[in-house]
């Protein structure tokens, strides 16, 4: 994008079904599930090179996929569905690895935030179950 002085700007990109909150919670359950689960893999499967393929599995799966319109870069593009599905069970491993490695109460806790996760992001969350094409403008490549 040329700005009023005639320089190049790089083109902002928002979703605008996107929230802060939303954002920032998902974040911090990619985070616990990235800690939490190949932690949990290690202690389940009692050696720590299991941990190896788990944290792999569970950093491309949302850093690869992702759905046109819902992020400025796009790997791999799946259906919304998919992207959805993807979260979900990030949320799941991240609920189930934190009471496994950090007792109850941990678990309870980031169950609260992927609440806080599913329902601040209940607009994107139906955009993406719908499978429809966004109608705000998409970044160019």
């Amino acid at each position: 994008m040329k700005q009023s002085d005639g320089t190049e700007r790089p083109a902002k990109f928002d979703n605008p079904l996107d929230t802060m909150l939303s954002g920032a919670s998902r974040f911090a359950i990619e985070i616990v599930a990235w800690v939490a689960g190949p932690w949990s893999v290690a202690d389940l499967t009692g050696t720590w090179l299991m941990t190896i393929p788990a944290l792999a599995i569970l950093v491309a799966l949302p850093g690869v996929f992702s759905t046109k319109g819902d992020k400025k870069h796009v790997v791999v593009a799946v259906p919304g569905r998919i992207r959805l599905l993807i979260e979900i069970i990030l949320a799941a491993v991240a609920i189930a690895s934190a009471v496994l490695v950090w007792t109850v109460i941990g678990g309870i806790i980031v169950a609260v935030v992927a609440a806080v996760m599913f329902i601040a992001g209940a607009k994107r969350a139906k955009w993406l179950l719908s499978n429809d094409p966004p109608d705000w403008p998409l970044p160019s490549n």
